[in-house]
């Protein structure tokens, strides 16, 4: 008897979902090509890659749906991807598994000045919200450094922050309402245009949830009336310390700033080299913080923020004189990424919390990590919410060199939990983290967290391989099902 052939199999299997796939989504919606697949290769954690088994475009949420039961129907594997900014391996795909690209959903369905929301498609960028509203003196708060490429639907999977989200908060505080599609094809709408619901807070779960529960087709976002005044200050310091300390200092005064971000020496020379913004290079540390509000609070806020910053040791202090100066203060911070990049083959971006009060700690101990792995470091925070973003310098054509960078990021984020903080702030954790879980969570935490994926996913076809470092049968933690069909649950490798 002959045996049959197990890449015939193969073969077979893939024509089966191309034909399927094309069905529902025709044109050139279906990548298959394989020069074509490697654009998508990777996200913004560009040390990992991984071809996927074929990239599929919807455009509408009927043809999302359909994708999705059709891969469950055939127990394939979807990867749910925005514009690949992801840092922590968030979108990276799988050999056996399709991409679900969202590029298509750019569309600003409908802005309600009234109610003070816009109903947004996940593929419109961050900055395109606010680009959209300005001219009416609204925008968008949340503002990710990426923010020019970064997606809405992107920002929802990872609960991105910002520059500004100290004192107007995370992606999760400016949400009123999503529309969603589960592995099974259900359509579900959850919020709207009201400030808040009874019942199970569905909308706070599925912000942060990294594509695990399902796919996000469309956003409702608070809009913000613009700030009538808004006035930047530029203090430099002489050690990182004593810039921690003032931090620290200035939210124990009651004073929240709009923002308040912290660069290191190495960090400020990269971003004045490629952006000119006006810093001082004399420095170990700066301070950008930022008040926000009625002329005259601005001006007393300014005032005490000064002072602290003069009692805290800062041998510079500027403030902007024009919104094209304070504009020009935030150009370097957030370019702080991309300029980086000018100083170093690779780097290997961070990202994890700590109490504002660890900063100097923190900081200390860093330093003696980067002595110990050979490897520089350049320092960007979000220094007012304690949201710390290492950039670990390395060369992955130097042998040896990528593991050291994630030896010295996983001690970094092991630090962040020690010290009473958590894994990440803003990036997810993706792969990137996923094998730090236990420092952070017990093996009953993490199993709790499974059942919540159980609900919403029993197959588990959603973004696996992500968030959990072992993944359990849903039979062997008990479920309840948010939708119908209970299908044989796979043995999912590990990478």
């Amino acid at each position: 008897m002959k045996m049959p052939d197990p890449d015939q199999t193969i073969i077979e299997a893939k024509a089966d979902i191309v034909t399927a796939l094309r069905a529902i989504v025709p044109g050139e919606g279906v990548i298959v090509d394989e020069d074509e697949l490697r654009v998508y290769e990777s996200d913004g954690l560009t040390a990992y890659k991984q071809l996927p088994l074929i990239v599929v475009l919807p455009e509408t949420t009927d043809q999302v749906s359909q994708v999705l039961k059709c891969c469950q129907e055939r127990g394939v594997k979807v990867v749910p991807r925005g514009a690949g900014t992801s840092l922590s391996g968030g979108a990276l795909p799988l050999a056996d598994g399709i991409i679900l690209g969202l590029g298509k959903f750019n569309r600003v369905l409908e802005i309600d000045f009234e109610n003070r929301c816009a109903v947004v498609q996940p593929g419109v960028t961050n900055l395109g919200i606010t680009k959209a509203v300005e001219s009416e003196g609204f925008y968008y708060a949340p503002d990710p450094s990426s923010q020019i490429a970064c997606t809405i639907g992107g920002n929802v999977a990872e609960n991105s922050g910002g520059v500004h989200c100290l004192k107007y908060g995370l992606t999760t505080n400016n949400l009123l309402g999503l529309e969603m599609v589960l592995m099974d094809g259900t359509v579900l709408r959850i919020g709207g245009k009201h400030l808040d619901a009874e019942g199970y807070d569905l909308l706070g779960l599925m912000t942060g949830s990294e594509g695990l529960l399902g796919v996000v087709t469309e956003v409702t976002v608070r809009l913000l009336k613009k700030p009538e005044t808004a006035q930047a200050l530029l203090l430099g310091f002489p050690t990182a310390e004593q810039a921690g300390d003032c931090v620290a200092a200035i939210i124990a005064g009651g004073i929240i700033p709009g923002g308040m971000e912290m660069m290191d020496k190495p960090a400020i020379h990269a971003a004045e080299d490629f952006v000119h913004a006006g810093y001082p290079l004399d420095v170990d540390a700066l301070l950008i913080v930022e008040l926000d509000g009625p002329q005259a609070e601005v001006d007393h806020l300014i005032t005490e923020v000064s002072d602290i910053a003069e009692r805290h040791g800062a041998v510079t202090s500027r403030i902007s004189e024009s919104e094209e100066e304070r504009l020009s203060f935030w150009a370097g911070r957030k370019a702080a990424f991309p300029a980086v990049g000018r100083i170093s083959p690779d780097y290997y971006c961070m990202d994890g919390t700590i109490p504002r009060a660890q900063l100097p700690l923190v900081l200390r101990r860093m330093r003696e990590m980067s002595e110990k792995y050979g490897l520089r470091v350049a320092n960007v925070f979000h220094a007012g919410d304690g949201n710390l973003h290492p950039l670990i310098l390395y060369d992955a054509n130097k042998p040896g060199e990528l593991e050291a960078a994630e030896d010295f990021g996983s001690d970094i984020l092991k630090l962040c939990v020690e010290v009473g903080g958590v894994l990440t702030g803003e990036h997810g954790v993706g792969v990137e983290k996923r094998d730090l879980m236990g420092a952070m969570f017990s093996e009953t935490d993490m199993k709790q967290q499974q059942r919540v994926k159980c609900a919403f996913d029993p197959e588990a076809l959603l973004n696996p391989g992500k968030v959990f470092p072992q993944l359990h049968r849903c039979a062997e933690l008990g479920r309840m099902h948010i939708s119908g069909g209970k299908l044989p649950f796979p043995d999912l490798p590990r990478f």
